[in-house]
C-alpha cells in the first residue's frame, strides 16, 4: 500500500503536495492521541510524526516536497511572534520598568554563555557553529509554560514575573541570533570580523522593528472601520503574509518585526479578540511547521561527525547543549533575580520554569540551517530538534514543580476553596468539607472552552446571524 502511494505521488507533483499535506495533518493528529495518553505535549507528537514519515523511516513524503516547504518556518515564526506582541502592553511594562529587562537579559545571555563555553572551549567545536548554537540557547517556549499555568490555575508575583520574562525572552534571543548568524557567515566566508560586523545586524533588526511597527499601525488603520470577523481575519493574515514576503526578499528574519507589529497593534487598539482569533486559526500551520521540522531531522548524523565538530560526535554536542543550557538558564535567572531584588521564590525556582524550548528555537534553527548550509546547517537543525523533544518532555514537569515550590498554586482543598468563599453560617469541619467539594465539582462541570475558541465561535455566530437576516429579507 505504501509503495503504491509513493509511486502515485512521484508520478504527479500536484498530487504529491496535496497528499503530503493531508498525511502530515492527519498523522500528526493521530500521533497526539497517543502522546496525550502518555501526557506528552503536542509538539513532541508532531516532531516524531515527521521523523516517522520522513526519508529515514517510511519515506511517505517525497524529498522534493520536503525541500520546497522552507517557507513554513517563516510563516510559523511570524504568527508566533505576532501573538507574543500581545504581552508587551505599555501599562505592564511601565509597572515593572527595567527590572524585567535586566532579569530577562541575564537568564537569556547566561544560557548562551554557558553553551558557547562548553561547545567552543571544552569540545573544540568551530567558532561559527558555537556562536549560532549559543544564540539559540537563549530562546524559551512560552506554550508549555502557559499550558501549565492554566492547568494549575497558578497566580501571584512568581507567575507574573515568569510570563513577562518568557515574553521578553524571544526578543533577546532574536537579537543574539541575528548578531551570531551574521558573524558566523562572515567567518565562513573568511571575512574580517570587526565592530561593523556586530553593529550591522543590530542596525538591520532596528530597521525591521521600525518597519514592523509601521505595519502594526497600518493594520490598525485597515481594521478601524467596522468589518465582519471574517474580513478582520483575512486582512490581518494578509498583512502578516505581506510582511513575511518583504522580509524574505530582504533575507532577514520576520520575527522581531512581527513582534513589533503585534505590540503596536495591541497598544494602539487594546483589541485582544484579534489575537484570540489568530491563535485559533494557526494550529494547522504550526502543526505543519513542526512536522516539517521532523522531516528534516537527520537520524544518520546523530552518531556521526562533521567538519564543524572536529573529532567530537553530534551526540556529544547535543547532550552538552542540553545540559549546559539548563545550567545557564538556572544560574542566569538566579543572578538576575538577585540583582533586581526579587523574592526568594523567584530567585530559587524561576530557572526551573524556563527550561522548555520549541517553536522559536526550531524556527530560528531552520533559518540558521539555511544560512550556514551543508553539514553544519543540517547538524544545527538536528541538535535543536533532538534537544527540543527532550526539553518538551522535561519542561512541563519542571514548570509545574517550580509553580508548586514557589507556592503559586496549591493542592490543598483549604487553599483551593478557602472558608471565606463559602457563604452562610459557621459549620463544623465535615459540613465545611462537603461544601468545599461541591464548589469544586461545580467548577469542574462548567463548560471549559479556550478564549481563542470562544472568539472564533462568536465570529461564526455573527456570520450565521447575518446570513439568516439576509435570508429573511
Amino acid at each position: 500500500m505504501i509503495k503504491i502511494l509513493q509511486n502515485a505521488m512521484l508520478s504527479n507533483p500536484i498530487a504529491a503536495i496535496i497528499i503530503s499535506l493531508a498525511l502530515m495533518l492527519f498523522l500528526g493528529f493521530a500521533m497526539t492521541r497517543i502522546t496525550k495518553k502518555l501526557k506528552l505535549p503536542n509538539v513532541t507528537a508532531y516532531i516524531i510524526t515527521g521523523i516517522l514519515i520522513g526519508p529515514y523511516c517510511t519515506n511517505l513524503i517525497p524529498q522534493a516536497v520536503i525541500d520546497n516547504m522552507d517557507f513554513l518556518s517563516d510563516i510559523a515564526l511570524a504568527f508566533i511572534a505576532f501573538s507574543t506582541g500581545e504581552f508587551f502592553r505599555l501599562s505592564t511594562l511601565r509597572k515593572n520598568g527595567i527590572k524585567m529587562v535586566i532579569l530577562t537579559v541575564f537568564e537569556a545571555c547566561m544560557a548562551s554563555v554557558a553553551v558557547f563555553n562548553v561547545t567552543y572551549y571544552l569540545l573544540g567545536v568551530s567558532l561559527s557553529f558555537s556562536l549560532v548554537l549559543a544564540a539559540l540557547a537563549s530562546a524559551t517556549a512560552p506554550a508549555s509554560t502557559m499550558m501549565t499555568i492554566r492547568q494549575t490555575k497558578a497566580h501571584g508575583d512568581f507567575v507574573d514575573t515568569l510570563l513577562q520574562v518568557v515574553a521578553l525572552d524571544d526578543a533577546v534571543g532574536l537579537v543574539l541570533y541575528s548578531v551570531a548568524i551574521s558573524l558566523a557567515i562572515a567567518l565562513n566566508m573568511g571575512a574580517k570580523v570587526d565592530a561593523l560586523s556586530i553593529l550591522k545586524p543590530i542596525g538591520i533588526n532596528v530597521a525591521v522593528f521600525i518597519l514592523g511597527s509601521l505595519f502594526g499601525l497600518l493594520l490598525k488603520l485597515l481594521l478601524y472601520r467596522k468589518h465582519s470577523d471574517d474580513n478582520r481575519l483575512i486582512i490581518s493574515v494578509s498583512i502578516i503574509f505581506a510582511f513575511c514576503g518583504i522580509c524574505s526578499v530582504l533575507d532577514v528574519s520576520p520575527l522581531l518585526g512581527c513582534m513589533a507589529m503585534g505590540t503596536v497593534y495591541i497598544n494602539a487598539t487594546n483589541d485582544s479578540k484579534l489575537f484570540m482569533q489568530l491563535n485559533y486559526f494557526t494550529p494547522p500551520i504550526l502543526q505543519l511547521f513542526f512536522i516539517r521540522s521532523g522531516l528534516a531531522f537527520k537520524l544518520d548524523m546523530i552518531g556521526g561527525q562533521t567538519a564543524a565538530f572536529g573529532s567530537v560526535s553530534l551526540l556529544v554536542v547535543g547532550i552538552s547543549y542540553f545540559i549546559s543550557r539548563i545550567a545557564g538558564k538556572y544560574a542566569g535567572a538566579a543572578i538576575g533575580a538577585l540583582i533586581t531584588h526579587k523574592s526568594k521564590e523567584i530567585r530559587n525556582y524561576l530557572g526551573l520554569a524556563l527550561i522548555p524550548q520549541a517553536g522559536v528555537a526550531i524556527g530560528l534553527a531552520a533559518l540558521g540551517a539555511r544560512a550556514l548550509g551543508g553539514s553544519a546547517g543540517q547538524a544545527l537543525e538536528t541538535v535543536i530538534l533532538a534537544s527540543s523533544v527532550l526539553y518538551e518532555l522535561l519542561g512541563p514537569g519542571c514548570s509545574k514543580l517550580a509553580l508548586y515550590l514557589s507556592r503559586s498554586y496549591s493542592t490543598r482543598i483549604e487553599d483551593i476553596v478557602p472558608e471565606e468563599k463559602i457563604e452562610g453560617k459557621t459549620m463544623d469541619a465535615v459540613d465545611l468539607l462537603i461544601q468545599q467539594i461541591k464548589i469544586i465539582q461545580e467548577d469542574l462541570s462548567k463548560d471549559r472552552i479556550s478564549p481563542e475558541e470562544k472568539a472564533f465561535q462568536e465570529a461564526a455566530e455573527e456570520q450565521y446571524a447575518l446570513f439568516a437576516a439576509r435570508a429573511r429579507r
